[in-house]
C-alpha cells in the first residue's frame, strides 16, 4: 500500500509541475456520475457507490481549494433524482447529513464557504437544517466557494429566474427590458463567475440538465473514471487538458485573421 501511495504522490507531483497557476479556471463544475455502476461492477448495492463517492468529494474539494480555485460546483442531487426508489433517496439524504456533520470542521478550517443552489426549500426538514447550519458557520469565510447543487435542474432554474423577473415587472407596472446580464443576475448562481471547466465522470456524453445557461462557453472534459474512483490526479489532468485549449468565445485568433 505504501508503494502505491508513493507512486500516486509522484504522479500528482509531476502533474502539478505541468499546471500554469496563472491560468487556472475560476469556476469548476462537476457532474459526479457513476456511483451506481461502480457498485454494480463490484456486485454491491447502489448505496455502496454513493457512500464510496464521499471520498472523491472530500479529495476534490481539498485539491481545488489548495490550488486556489475560486468556485467549485458539485451536482449532488437533481430534480429528476426524486424518481429513484424512495429507499435510495432517503439514503442519499442521510449520507449528505452525515457528510456535512463529518466534514464541516475541515471546510471551516480551510476557509471554504459552503453554499447551495436549487430548490432547497423542497428538501426534507432535517437536510435543510444541516445545510443552513453549514451555510451559517461558513458565511464569513473568504476562500473557495463550495457550491452544492441540491434538488437542482437547469430548466427549473430558468423557470424560477423568469418567474422572478415577472414578479419584478409586476411591482412597478412597467415593461421590463431583459438582457443577458439581467437573466444572469437572477439565476441561482448570481454573483458567481460562469464555469470555465465542466467535468463529467463515468464517460457519459451529456450535460444532464446542469447549469444550462452558465456553461454556454465552458470547456467540457469527460473522463471514463467512475466518481468513487475520482481523485486529485484526475482533477489535475482535467485542468491540464483545459489549459491546452484555446478559448475564443466565438472569435478567431489574431494570427488567423491575417492568414
Amino acid at each position: 500500500m505504501a508503494e502505491i501511495r508513493n507512486q500516486s504522490e509522484t504522479v500528482e507531483a509531476d502533474l502539478l509541475k505541468r499546471i500554469d497557476v496563472t491560468r487556472l479556471p475560476r469556476h469548476i463544475a462537476v457532474i459526479m456520475d457513476g456511483n451506481g455502476r461502480w457498485a454494480g461492477a463490484r456486485h454491491l448495492p447502489r448505496v455502496a457507490g454513493h457512500r464510496a463517492g464521499s471520498a472523491a468529494v472530500r479529495e476534490t474539494i481539498d485539491a481545488a481549494a489548495r490550488l486556489g480555485i475560486q468556485c467549485l460546483t458539485l451536482y449532488a442531487f437533481s430534480v429528476e433524482n426524486w424518481k429513484r426508489p424512495p429507499a435510495e433517496v432517503r439514503t442519499l439524504w442521510s449520507l449528505l447529513r452525515e457528510y456535512i456533520r463529518r466534514e464541516l470542521k475541515s471546510i471551516q478550517d480551510a476557509n471554504i464557504r459552503f453554499q447551495t443552489i436549487g430548490r432547497v426549500h423542497e428538501l426534507p426538514a432535517s437536510v435543510r437544517r444541516e445545510v443552513a447550519l453549514a451555510q451559517e458557520k461558513t458565511r464569513s469565510n473568504t476562500g473557495m466557494i463550495l457550491n452544492v447543487a441540491l434538488n437542482y435542474s437547469g430548466r427549473a432554474e430558468l423557470v424560477d429566474t423568469f418567474n422572478s423577473l415577472l414578479r419584478r415587472t409586476g411591482r412597478n407596472g412597467n415593461a421590463l427590458e431583459v438582457d443577458e446580464e439581467t437573466v444572469t443576475n437572477h439565476l441561482y448562481t448570481a454573483g458567481l463567475p460562469d464555469p470555465d471547466l465542466l467535468i463529467r465522470t463515468s464517460g457519459e456524453m451529456r450535460i444532464s440538465n446542469f447549469l444550462l445557461w452558465q456553461i454556454a462557453y465552458a470547456e467540457i472534459y469527460i473522463t471514463p473514471v467512475y466518481w468513487p474512483d475520482f481523485r486529485r490526479r484526475h482533477l489535475l489532468e482535467a485542468i491540464i487538458n483545459y489549459q491546452m485549449r484555446e478559448r475564443r468565445y466565438g472569435g478567431i485568433r489574431a494570427a488567423a485573421i491575417h492568414a
